[in-house]
């Protein structure tokens, strides 16, 4: 795609999130784009907020499980960046009219404790950098409309990524088998999703080494201090203004939000 046109659905996209609209399928309107296409378009709204003064804190990895890609049709990760704007303590209320189509993920969070780089970052060299797991909520944040889409539209999107909301509980990988992390999630006291973390590439940290390797495709690391949201191990539920959330996540503890 020429420049000119990344620099504007850039512009595109930063204009919907501001008035939490919603904008025509990219791949609709420019069916060649590509995912480099779509990592510049995302770049250039990441570079746009940082000039405003956000700060970055972490990245998400999106489409890990086979939960998450059957649920969108999209059979590969992707991710996106986080700002610290963005991240509520559990028990927090989270403001709907902030987001557009908005939807919960139970995820693992991991938050790193040196540098992680590819081109080979294996699942032990990810589970040495970490310093520890910490249970999460992902707040989906879609800008882009659904039906169709592409990891071309989830991507130029920032991998519909919106706000986590973190749990207490922080276990080392050494302290815990995180395969086994359950995640039981409600909302206004009723079931709706349940899963376990092994759904996420077969260890949610997998999801780590994978961003690492990935990184290093655009010459870039992850740094110490970063947080990875890792990746959602349950089909997203649909979530409405009123609605209480509450996941479950056994010896993890339970993380709680509503939104008002």
């Amino acid at each position: 795609m020429p420049a000119e046109v990344i620099e504007r659905i850039a512009d595109e996209l930063a204009e919907a999130d501001r008035t939490h609209g919603v904008v025509p399928r990219i791949t609709a309107r420019y069916p060649d784009a590509t995912i480099e296409d779509s990592y510049a378009i995302q770049g250039i709204w990441r570079d746009k907020n940082l000039a405003a003064g956000r700060t970055l804190v972490g990245r998400k990895i999106g489409l890990t499980s086979k939960a998450m890609q059957q649920a969108t049709g999209i059979t590969e990760p992707d991710y996106g960046v986080m700002f610290d704007d963005t991240v509520y303590p559990s028990g927090s209320e989270i403001r709907f009219d902030d987001f557009s189509n908005v939807r919960i993920e139970v995820e693992l969070a991991f938050v790193l404790k040196e540098p992680l780089e590819g081109p080979d970052c294996t699942l032990e060299d990810a589970l040495a950098a970490i310093d520890y797991a910490v249970p999460a909520l992902e707040v989906l944040n879609s800008h882009i409309e659904l039906e169709g889409r592409t990891i071309v539209d989830t991507i130029s999107d920032n991998a519909a990524y919106g706000a986590m909301v973190l749990g207490d509980v922080r276990m080392r990988p050494d302290e815990i088998d995180l395969r086994w992390v359950p995640g039981v999630l409600s909302r206004n006291g009723e079931i709706e999703e349940t899963g376990v973390a092994a759904g996420v590439l077969g260890h949610p940290a997998t999801g780590v080494a994978w961003l690492a390797n990935k990184f290093h495709q655009h010459g870039a690391r992850l740094e110490a201090g970063e947080i990875i949201l890792a990746g959602s191990f349950t089909r997203p539920m649909w979530v409405h203004k009123g609605d209480e959330v509450r996941c479950d996540y056994r010896e993890m503890g339970v993380v709680t939000c509503r939104f008002v």
